[in-house]
This record gives structure tokens, C-alpha cells and sequence, in this order.
């Protein structure tokens, strides 16, 4: 909850704003209430309210996954997925560490970074169309993901 003192604007201003809408969706609904004191301040309080938390998780996901473990023969496929998870992990992490203390890799990797982000600079940043262009193709991976 916030306060802010200001002085008395003529017209008062709407009191209340909802729904903030952003690149996916509306994601929050905002609540601004403005009461006036004896002193001819606003006292402007801002209330932020947010949907359920049924809604931010995926019901279908975690249903599939309930779904999955409740079914006896399932369940030592889903551990030994577990523990493959956990092996594979570990054992990248030390193929990275191993790769780091080879003396020429890490030197190679380093420049090969340094040319690929000027490139990507130069390809898309420094002019106003291919800036353009970038944010376009953000734009329809972004809707391909979320199937929209």
C-alpha cells in the first residue's frame, strides 16, 4: 500500500483505474482510491489486487502430473526420470568444468562471444529498420509459443 500528499487537482481524477493490460494479457488490476482531507490535499492510495493463484498455474499441467504419479507402474518411471534429471545435470556441469580448464577453449569461446554479439549488434541495433525488423520477429516467436 502506498500514500502520496499532493495538491488538489481541478478536475479530480477518475477514482479508480483496472485493468493494466500488457504484451500477454491482463496480468493485474489496480485499484486507486481518492479520499480528500480538511487541507485541500489528495491523499491518493494505491491498492494493488491480483487474481487468484488458480489461475497463474497451469490446472492441466499439474492434473497430468497428479494423473501420472497416482498410477502405480508410472511412478518408478517418473523417480528414474528424476534421478536421470539429476545424473544428466551433474554430469554436464563437469563436462563444462572440464571444458573451462583446457587452456586454449575458453580463450576461443571468449572471442567467438565477442564476434557473434557484434555481429548481432551490427545485424539488428544499429539501424532503425532492422531494430524493426528484430522486434517483428520477437513478436511472432513470442505468439508461436503461446500458440495465439
Amino acid at each position: 500500500m502506498a500514500s502520496i500528499v499532493i495538491a488538489k487537482l481541478h478536475p479530480p481524477p477518475p477514482p479508480s483505474i483496472t485493468g493494466r493490460h500488457t504484451l500477454f494479457g491482463t496480468v493485474l488490476t489496480s485499484t486507486v482510491s481518492v479520499p480528500t482531507t480538511r487541507q485541500g490535499h489528495l491523499v491518493i492510495t494505491a491498492k494493488a489486487t491480483s487474481e487468484s493463484s488458480e489461475s497463474l498455474s497451469s490446472p492441466s499441467v499439474v492434473k497430468s502430473i497428479k494423473n501420472i504419479w497416482d498410477t502405480p507402474e508410472d511412478r518408478i518411471a517418473v523417480i528414474g526420470l528424476g534421478i536421470a534429471a539429476v545424473v544428466g545435470f551433474w554430469a554436464a556441469l563437469n563436462l563444462v568444468t572440464a571444458i573451462d580448464r583446457v587452456p586454449l577453449i575458453p580463450g576461443f569461446f571468449e572471442f567467438v562471444g565477442v564476434l557473434f554479439s557484434s555481429w548481432f549488434v551490427y545485424r539488428y541495433l544499429l539501424f532503425k529498420p532492422d531494430r524493426k525488423e528484430l522486434f517483428q520477429a520477437i513478436n511472432k516467436s513470442i505468439s508461436d509459443i503461446l500458440g495465439q
